[in-house]
C-alpha cells in the first residue's frame, strides 16, 4: 500500500531511538500519521516542524497499518517563529486539526484554505481577521456552519450584529428584541471585515469559540478544546 501526496506537520513526536512520528494534514488523504525513520536527526528533524509543508511518499504492508513516511521539504514556516502572535495561531490551526479532523478522511478544500491561512501569518498583519474566517470554515467543513446571511427573525441583511447560540444563524438588532443578552456577538470582523482597530476579534473568536465547544467538541464526547488555542485567544485579547 502507498500513495503521495503533499500536506503539512500537525505533530510529531519521537518513536524509538532515531525515528518520529507526525502526523500531517493533507488534501487527498486527510489526516494521517507515520513513522519517519531518522526523523530526529540534524538533517529531518528541523523540517519536521508544525505548520510546514512537506512532500510525502507514504508506505506500508497493510492499508491499516501506520505505515513510514518519506519526506521532502516543500515549504517551512520558520519566519512565523519570531512573531509570538502569530506562532500562537499556528498553534491553534494545527492543533485544532488533529483534534478535530477524522482519520484519514479527505478535506482538500480546507486544506487549500488551512494552506492559506499558514501563508497569511507571515504576509499580512490582518491575519486576526482570516483566522476567524479559518474557524468559521472549519466549522462549515464538519457540519457547523454559521449561517451569517440574513437575520434569522425578519429575514433582513442590514443591522446584523447577533447570532443564535442554538441555530447558528444572524440576528438584527430588531430581530434580537428583548433576547439580546441571550445571544451571542457578530462583529465585521467576523464577516470578514477588516476594520482600523480589529477590536472585534475577541468577540468573533468568544462566537466561534461556542460552537467549537458546544458542536464539534460536544459532539467528540466533550472533550475540551486543545489549550492552544485559549492562549492564542489570549494573545489576540489582552
Amino acid at each position: 500500500m502507498e500513495w503521495r501526496d503533499e500536506g503539512t506537520v500537525l505533530s510529531v513526536r519521537k518513536h524509538g531511538e532515531t525515528s518520529a512520528i507526525i502526523e500531517v494534514f493533507t488534501p487527498e488523504h486527510g489526516r494521517h500519521a507515520g513513522v519517519v525513520r531518522g526523523g530526529v536527526s540534524r538533517k529531518i528533524a528541523p523540517i519536521l516542524q508544525p505548520g510546514a509543508q512537506l512532500d510525502l511518499a507514504w508506505r506500508a504492508r497493510l492499508d491499516e497499518h501506520i505505515g513510514a513516511f518519506t519526506v521532502e521539504p516543500v515549504k517551512s514556516r520558520a519566519s512565523v517563529m519570531s512573531d509570538r502572535r502569530a506562532l500562537a495561531a499556528l498553534n491553534a490551526i494545527t492543533a485544532l486539526l488533529a483534534f478535530a479532523l477524522p482519520e484519514r478522511e479527505p478535506h482538500p478544500q480546507l486544506y487549500e484554505q488551512t494552506i492559506a491561512m499558514l501563508d497569511l501569518l507571515s504576509t499580512s498583519p490582518d491575519w486576526p481577521v482570516g483566522y476567524l474566517q479559518w474557524e468559521r470554515a472549519l466549522l462549515e467543513e464538519l457540519g457547523y456552519g454559521l449561517d451569517l446571511g440574513a437575520c434569522a427573525v425578519t429575514g433582513d441583511r442590514d443591522d446584523l450584529v447577533y447570532v443564535s447560540p442554538k441555530t447558528g444563524r444572524a440576528v438584527s438588532a430588531e430581530g434580537a428584541g428583548a433576547w439580546a443578552d441571550r445571544l451571542l456577538p457578530l462583529p465585521d470582523e467576523l464577516l470578514g471585515v477588516v476594520t482600523e482597530d480589529m477590536a472585534g476579534v475577541g468577540d468573533g473568536l468568544r462566537t466561534t469559540g461556542h460552537f467549537l465547544t458546544h458542536g464539534l467538541a460536544h459532539a467528540l464526547g466533550d472533550r475540551p478544546l486543545p489549550e492552544a488555542r485559549a492562549r492564542l485567544v489570549d494573545r489576540l485579547t489582552r
